[in-house]
């Protein structure tokens, strides 16, 4: 599973002394113990795989902004680190569907659910992101529902 993953890529970085790498793993090593302790009290907690894939796209959407900022703020040094922190949280990313793939599972779903416009948009949304969460953006995805409805 994806934590196991992590945890051993910390120990190869270790050993590999590269500490770019490792500084990043830690990053999201400590971004999952706040998760993990942030679902304590929670009622009902989701699958390992699920949380971890989750706050690892969230790191990676902060990154991408930071870079935006730093690029637009002529900090190009802050936005390559940013860079390289977001290639390693990528790295442990399922692989993610391409814009094509992405766009037939929102026909299918279109479908399915029975959604004709903009105001279903919600419904395509909620299943769109139940079933395929974890390997499509999010954020890129509303632009395309919105697009497949009006």
């Amino acid at each position: 599973m994806i934590r196991e993953q992590v945890k051993s890529a910390q120990i190869e970085s270790m050993k590999a002394g590269d500490k770019e790498r490792l500084a990043a793993v830690r990053l999201i090593l400590a971004k999952l113990k706040d998760r993990d302790i942030e679902l304590r009290t929670a009622s009902t907690v989701p699958d390992d795989d699920a949380v971890v894939v989750e706050v690892l796209q969230k790191m990676v959407k902060q990154r991408r902004e930071s870079i935006d900022m730093f690029t637009s703020g002529g900090r190009e040094e802050l936005a390559a680190k940013e860079q390289a922190e977001l290639d390693v949280i990528a790295s442990f990313l399922p692989q993610q569907l391409t814009e094509e793939e992405t766009k037939a599972a929102i026909e299918g779903i279109k479908a399915e659910v029975g959604a004709t416009s903009v105001k279903d948009m919600g419904k395509v949304m909620a299943v769109l992101k139940d079933r395929h969460g974890s390997v499509i953006d999010m954020s890129k995805a509303s632009g395309l529902v919105k697009a497949a409805l009006s």
